[in-house]
Parts: structure tokens; sequence; C-alpha cells
């Protein structure tokens, strides 16, 4: 099986190109919304949560997101202590899923593939790419979001060159160049890769 993590900042086409690769029948795991659920679900998190927060995390056992959000939101220092609490669940989650499809190629997608470290879960890593001013004005109409609003959530993620320059391929999404063929030439690489590895 090969484990590949795909990438990209905001607006940049990183789920659509994932929805490309399930209409080919690659299973996708969004990291994003499998956080989402384990912070519910998982009695590690919950535990580690509500002696963080407090209390107030959790409300008749269901997340009590203002609550979260607030304690999230005010200052780095906060967030990255949440980061280390969900992350190691979900890279775990993530292997255990992938380790349950029959597919030879499974794909984790993640907004912060390298900040988290969940590339480390992953042989191979695409980059989706846009410039910067399609990005602006596909997140702002997607999210009914100002420029400003947009910039500044940019701002916090990490530089488009800098995930260029880690990623093993990458795809660009700026309504040039063709996807559909960028993402068949990928798969045909990474299937000869997994063909050839079987031999060896």
């Amino acid at each position: 099986m090969m484990r590949i993590g795909i990438t990209g900042g905001i607006g940049s086409g990183k789920s659509y190109v994932c929805n490309l690769l399930r209409q080919r029948g690659i299973p996708v795991y969004n990291c994003d919304e499998e956080a989402k659920r384990l912070m519910v679900e998982s009695a590690a998190i919950r535990q580690q949560l509500s002696q963080l927060i407090g209390e107030d995390a959790y409300i008749n056992n269901v997340l009590n997101k203002p609550a979260v959000a607030r304690f999230l939101f005010a200052n780095a220092d906060n967030a990255a202590r949440i980061n280390h609490i969900v992350h190691p669940v979900v890279k775990q989650d993530f292997l255990r899923w992938a380790a349950s499809q029959p597919a030879d190629i499974v794909v984790q997608e993640s907004a912060i593939l390298f900040e988290s470290g969940f590339h480390t879960t992953v042989d191979k890593t695409i980059e989706v790419f846009a410039p910067k001013a399609i990005r602006l004005k596909r997140a702002m109409q997607r999210d009914c979001a100002t420029r400003r609003q947009i910039e500044a959530r940019m701002a916090q993620q990490m530089d488009e060159r800098k995930k260029r320059q880690l990623a093993d391929f990458i795809i660009r999404n700026d309504g040039i160049h063709d996807l559909p063929s960028q993402i068949d030439a990928i798969l045909y690489k990474m299937k000869n890769q997994l063909k050839n590895s079987k031999y060896d």
C-alpha cells in the first residue's frame, strides 16, 4: 500500500483534487473532519481537553465549540497545546483507517500536513498549488469573506514556497494546467512504484 498526503493553502483546491481522486476509487481521509469527530469520540482527547480548558469543554457529553474556540484563538500557545492533544490521536486513527482499506493507494487530506507532522504517516506528499490572487478569489467566494479575513488566514499558514519545496509532487490548479491529466500522471508513477516494489 502507498499512503499519500495532500495539502495546499486556503483556496488552492485540495478538496476538489481529493474529490477527483475519490472518483477514481481512491479512499480519502480528511484530517479536519476526522479531528472534529475524534474530539467527541476519543476518551483520551475528552479527558485531556477537559483538564486543559475546564469542565465547560464538554456539556452533556457534547463538545462545547464556543468554549474550545475561545481557548484556541486566545493565543498561539493555547492552539499548540490543543494540537498536542489532538494530532497524535488523528495520526493513529489515520494509520488504523489506512490499514483497513482494501485499496493499494490511500490519501490523507490535511491543510497542515507538514506543520502537524502528519507527513510522517505517509509515503509521498502532494502540494496543490494556485497563485495567491486565484486562491483569494476562490476563498472569498466560497466563505463569503472579505479580502482582509482571507489574507489573515493565509498569513497563519505555512509559506506556499516552503510547502512546494517539501512536497514530492506539485499539482497546479490555476485554471491553465489540466487537473485530471496531472492527477493521472502522478497516480501512474505511484502505481508503477508499487508494482516494482512487489518484485524487489
